[in-house]
């Protein structure tokens, strides 16, 4: 008759319980790959938004540095026609009928430098303006990244 230790009837609830944990396991699995969808779709938006926003900084960048390099085609032109000269200050020894020069009305010695070499030394200047330019642009795009994906939140 219907006793608990007929293995038909073990068999049967050993079944629906392991049924059951099965259907749970399963409707927990397709609410969890639910969640990880959605989850996922918002990322790519943030990654959308992230670099969108770094493609407008390097677009800037790349903008600054034509017109950088516009002005420093004209100051090179102006350096080579001699319209912008460049001198540094020399130390003048004075000669000995100045041995007591007035105070006040000192005048410095300059020395003017030749079109080459000022074009070699503002060169060097260039390139570090060039690097300076490269180097904010990439903070500017960590910290713009850093924004989207946390948020705002610091």
């Amino acid at each position: 008759m219907f006793s608990l230790l007929n293995p038909y009837i073990l068999i049967g609830i050993v079944a629906l319980v392991a049924a059951s944990f099965f259907e749970g396991h399963h409707i927990a699995y397709l609410e969890q790959e639910a969640e990880i969808a959605k989850l996922n779709e918002k990322a790519r938006g943030l990654e959308q938004e992230a670099a969108q926003r770094v493609t407008d900084l390097s677009t800037k960048l790349v903008k600054a540095n034509q017109d950088a390099k516009s002005q420093i085609q004209k100051r090179d032109a102006d350096i080579a026609s001699g319209k912008l000269r460049l001198s540094i200050a020399t130390s003048a020894v004075p000669a000995a009928s100045d041995a007591s020069p007035s105070c006040g009305n000192s005048v410095q010695a300059r020395a003017e430098l030749d079109p080459a070499a000022a074009q070699s030394l503002v060169a060097i200047t260039d390139q570090g303006d060039a690097n300076t330019r490269q180097l904010n642009a990439c903070i500017d795009a960590y910290n713009t990244v850093f924004k989207v994906i946390n948020g705002g939140k610091k």
